[in-house]
């Protein structure tokens, strides 16, 4: 019919702002699509653990500490050269000195709020996302470091998505610095869930003075994606970030006070966040989502995973300036979670493979 002709056509008008033209990369390969009937690929895992598999680096005792807890610190895994070279890179594209394709860069809302004269280096960034057409910063994710421990959560076919770059700006007196307590699988629109992992490397000291992590051990063995939100703080919330609607605030939290080079594995269910920053400097972290290269891709429309992830298309739409020429209105979510997927995913290890829907 005609308004299917003319969703298509959107769909290519858009697949063309956001350049998902096949291609092989120098850090690896863009991640493809198939049709298929949504088969799930297995991996061996040994009866005892259910959110790691055979192979990689993990030893028994941190398999059966993650299973249980969800989350898992490997001290000193990056070198600090790599993490200085990773902050150099950071400070060059803040200051416009470089410039990396599709990359989405973040202000906190105090300062969009003051609409002040923002300087044009990394004191004004908050946050840059999407990094993965940049070799220096792509450099981590590709890491061997940290694909050994990639590959006892995620097999031995790894792709990488939602890549990030976090400089958490000193508290302007707003609280807008925290980052309410969320689960990163309420992002992303694809299973199996339990093949997915977050790296999360301190590229300087953290503790709850600057905003460290915080996570609810064991929350990723409730199984389910909770309703989320922006939660209602007076100081105002900064764009996406929102936070579990029903969260306990009697649950017992840790929180992960870790060094420059510390890496953090979690699980996508894991309830997490992180607090204020009460100091005078920035606190620097880097990471990227992993997850199995044959994943499938789900239907998220009416489900609790709606709201954030067609928040997550709109605003690569947005940056794109695709709405201008190809309104979304009539095109189905999971065709838009497709192309998100494919736009910012690269295959880091293994078969290129490909994802299912």
């Amino acid at each position: 019919c005609q308004g299917h002709k003319m969703a298509v056509a959107r769909l290519k008008t858009i697949a063309n702002h956001l350049n998902l033209s096949p291609e092989v990369v120098q850090w690896g390969s863009r991640v493809t699509a198939h049709l298929t009937s949504g088969r799930l690929s297995s991996l061996p895992t040994s009866p005892e653990f259910r959110y790691t598999v055979d192979g990689g680096a993990l030893t028994h005792e941190q398999r059966t500490f993650y299973e249980e807890n969800g989350f898992l610190v490997v001290k000193n895994l990056i070198s600090h050269d790599k993490i200085d070279a990773y902050s150099k890179r950071f400070e060059e594209i803040c200051r416009g000195e470089v410039i990396v394709p599709n990359l989405t860069i973040m202000k906190d809302i105090s300062l969009v709020k003051s609409k002040a004269n923002l300087p044009k280096d990394s004191t004004s960034v908050t946050k840059i996302q999407v990094f993965q057409e940049d070799p220096v910063l792509m450099g981590y994710c590709t890491s061997p470091e940290v694909l050994q421990y990639v590959e006892s959560f995620s097999g031995p076919n790894i792709s990488v998505f939602h890549t990030m770059l976090i400089n958490k700006p000193p508290d302007s007196g707003t609280k807008s610095s925290r980052h309410p307590l969320h689960q990163d699988m309420y992002y992303f629109p694809w299973r199996p869930i339990d093949r997915v992992v977050c790296a999360w490397t301190a590229m300087e000291h953290v503790d709850r003075s600057n905003g460290c992590l915080v996570v609810v051990p064991g929350s990723h063995r409730e199984g389910k994606i909770k309703e989320h939100g922006y939660p209602q703080w007076e100081g105002g919330v900064n764009f996406l970030y929102h936070g579990i609607l029903d969260y306990d605030e009697n649950s017992p939290r840790v929180h992960l006070e870790m060094e420059k080079g510390d890496t953090v594995f979690f699980h996508p269910l894991l309830i997490h966040g992180s607090g204020m920053n009460r100091t005078k400097g920035f606190r620097k972290a880097i990471s990227g989502h992993y997850y199995q290269t044959d994943s499938t891709i789900i239907d998220v429309a009416g489900t609790v995973q709606e709201q954030g992830i067609q928040g997550t298309i709109d605003m690569v739409l947005k940056q794109h300036k695709a709405y201008e020429d190809s309104p979304t209105a009539n095109i189905p979510l999971k065709e838009l979670s497709i192309m998100l997927v494919q736009a910012a995913s690269r295959v880091v290890r293994g078969n290129p493979g490909g994802l299912h829907y």
